[in-house]
């Protein structure tokens, strides 16, 4: 991204709310950034100079969501990235309503020929077909049985799936055919499926983690304004334990200035309520999100901006991003050390991924098959 373009998006993202563009509460995105694949945008400039007024966004009920429905070609996705623990993933919808403003899949929504800002939140293109893909893709002779990251991209449980029932059909489907998967989700919707869960327990298909940034409720409304309350993701993980799922917590990203002091809590009533494995990142701003986090920020929390800034810049390098594998999603520098010594010694005393543990791949099988030889 050039210079100018740079200087442009952080003019908007500086400048405070003026009339005619309050912030959009149940948003967490507040602008639109440019699509670095389009090189031509509309924008609205000089209101006084037009005829017509534009209407002003005061809610989310003013800026409503649009499911876009779609025959999609493919469901399984191949994972190139190392910092991923499964090499496969699979994704029903496209853009999250959930409206998480730090989401690393923001920027994927760009190749939809979208905005990685409000659109991602509330353009959801809803792949109809994601079963029947499944089915066949499982089908191929030479698939057998490698466990897929259901939501390795976007939440596999946002509002969407109320309507849609994706992900249902895809558990179904790997459930008639023993295929193993991971689950990661910040929405309590997942209890809707805990008959198949449960089913698929019992012969370890399944392993789910759900995502845990902040005990603050201000915080999460304003952060990942339509994601469930803590209170009731630590409701899911009691209920999906108790019975017999394998549940874990993420804890990501960790915030400097924001969320990072809260780790111990959060472990602490995960493993209370059950789980037993956790996972964390620590914040990293690559594409657009660098934009709409800066713009975010400085809205939210002018008194400590700077301060939370200045604090992710220190844990990469002097910079809000750092593309290495096996250290972008950790950080560098004191800040991120400590976070990674804290999550060593809560994980120990909390007895967090102690069990030698692992999906069941051996029972995979077609529909009519008899079961692997060996």
């Amino acid at each position: 991204m050039d210079n100018k373009l740079k200087q442009d998006h952080f003019k908007v993202a500086t400048k405070k709310p003026e009339y005619g563009e309050p912030y959009i509460t149940g948003r967490g995105a507040q602008i639109n950034t440019k699509n670095r694949f389009q090189k031509n945008e509309s924008t609205t400039e000089h209101i006084e100079g037009i005829d017509v007024p534009v209407a002003t966004v005061r809610s989310a009920s003013d800026s409503p969501t649009v499911y876009l429905e779609q025959e999609s070609k493919t469901i399984v996705n191949k994972i190139e990235s190392k910092d991923v623990g499964m090499g496969y993933s699979m994704n029903p919808y496209a853009g999250c309503e959930h409206g998480c403003i730090y989401c690393y899949a923001r920027n994927v929504h760009e190749y939809w020929g979208y905005s990685a800002g409000l659109d991602f939140e509330r353009k959801i293109i809803v792949k109809k077909n994601a079963p029947q893909l499944l089915r066949k893709f499982l089908m191929h002779p030479k698939w057998n049985g490698t466990p897929i990251m259901l939501s390795g991209n976007t939440d596999c449980y946002q509002p969407a799936e109320q309507q849609y029932r994706l992900t249902r059909g895809l558990l179904e489907v790997c459930n008639e055919f023993n295929q193993p998967v991971g689950i990661l989700t910040k929405n309590s919707g997942i209890l809707k499926d805990k008959d198949v869960l449960q089913e698929m327990a019992r012969k370890r298909l399944v392993s789910a983690m759900v995502s845990i940034t902040s005990f603050n409720e201000e915080l999460r409304r304003t952060m990942e304004p339509r994601t469930t309350t803590a209170k009731q993701k630590l409701k899911v993980i009691n209920e999906l334990s108790a019975a017999g799922v394998r549940m874990g917590i993420m804890m990501g990203p960790m915030i400097p200035g924001l969320n990072e002091h809260e780790m111990q809590r959060i472990m602490k009533a995960a493993a209370d309520n059950g789980a037993t494995f956790t996972a964390y990142t620590f914040i990293r701003l690559n594409g657009a999100i660098k934009f709409l986090f800066h713009d975010w920020l400085y809205k939210n929390f002018p008194d400590r901006a700077d301060k939370v800034w200045h604090g992710i810049e220190q844990s990469h390098g002097g910079k809000v991003n750092d593309s290495r594998w096996g250290v972008r999603m950790r950080g560098e520098g004191t800040i991120a050390e400590m976070v990674a010594q804290q999550y060593k010694k809560y994980g120990k005393l909390y007895k967090m991924n102690a069990e030698e543990w692992s999906l069941d791949t051996s029972i995979f099988r077609r529909p009519g098959e008899q079961g692997k030889l060996f």
